[in-house]
């Protein structure tokens, strides 16, 4: 009996989906703003609003787990750039909109950015 079944699976197997929303946070953190399906955008809200608060608390411990899950760049620039604009915001750091949906499948699109 499945009570409580909280995360998509996307149509992928556990690994997949691990470095699915991996690639897609580094891509976020990088780019500040990413074009995707909306399911895929919903799954990733709350990956990288755990790792923005990590890193608003600052110190080494964070940023060594920030950088065991998406690596070392990722966590720099996240550490040094994005969570210093969100001090004083406890939570929401980013939004989704949603667009068009996509030609080729009808695949529902939304954009995910930082606020």
């Amino acid at each position: 009996m499945k009570h409580h079944k909280s995360m998509r699976t996307l149509g992928r197997e556990r690994n997949q989906r691990r470095a699915l929303l991996k690639s897609l946070a580094s891509s976020l953190i990088k780019s500040k703003k990413i074009k995707t399906t909306l399911a895929k955008a919903r799954e990733l809200r709350p990956f990288m609003d755990k790792f923005v608060t990590l890193s608003k608390k600052g110190g080494l411990n964070s940023t060594r787990l920030i950088s065991s899950k998406l690596g070392k760049d990722s966590a720099m620039i996240l550490a040094k750039e994005i969570s210093l604009n969100y001090k004083d915001r406890k939570g929401g750091y980013t939004r989704i909109i949603k667009l068009n949906p996509r030609k080729s499948d009808g695949a529902l699109m939304a954009q995910i950015e930082f606020v």
